[in-house]
């Protein structure tokens, strides 16, 4: 059994099903996968949300820079440590947050999965990442 097939051919599915969903709201998947975390808790450091999202700098900086030139996020420097880029979002950014959150019951039920089934493959697939974020 090819597992690195069925991971490819997964995150493919999980993109294509996000995807009208996302559209009406201008927004693209790593788009999308950025805001989840910022609605956690922001400011955040772009290192710290590389590091969530498995994205370098050289993948998430362009990303963020588009963002915020849709008006979503903004990014500042760390007054207290310049070498630091801070990402917030913008009253924009934090009014799509409803509608950013009910796109997940969206997808729970296009998987037609229960949620211990969700939560059974959330878990598997966070544990068999982790050995790749040490």
């Amino acid at each position: 059994m090819e597992v690195s097939f069925a991971l490819y051919s997964a995150v493919g599915r999980m993109t294509k099903m996000h995807k009208p969903f996302l559209e009406p709201l201008g927004l693209t998947f790593p788009q999308y996968l950025v805001l989840l975390e910022l609605f956690k808790g922001s400011p955040r450091t772009v290192g710290d949300l590389g590091n969530r999202l498995a994205m370098d700098t050289g993948t998430i900086t362009p990303l963020l820079k588009r963002m915020q030139g849709n008006g979503t996020l903004t990014r500042t420097r760390d007054p207290k440590d310049e070498r630091r880029v801070l990402v917030e979002l913008t009253p924009h950014g934090a009014s799509l947050r409803e509608q950013v959150l009910g796109v997940s019951d969206k997808i729970k039920a296009a998987c037609q999965l229960d949620e211990q089934g969700m939560i059974d493959l959330r878990d598997t697939l966070n544990n068999f990442s982790q050995p790749l974020n040490e």
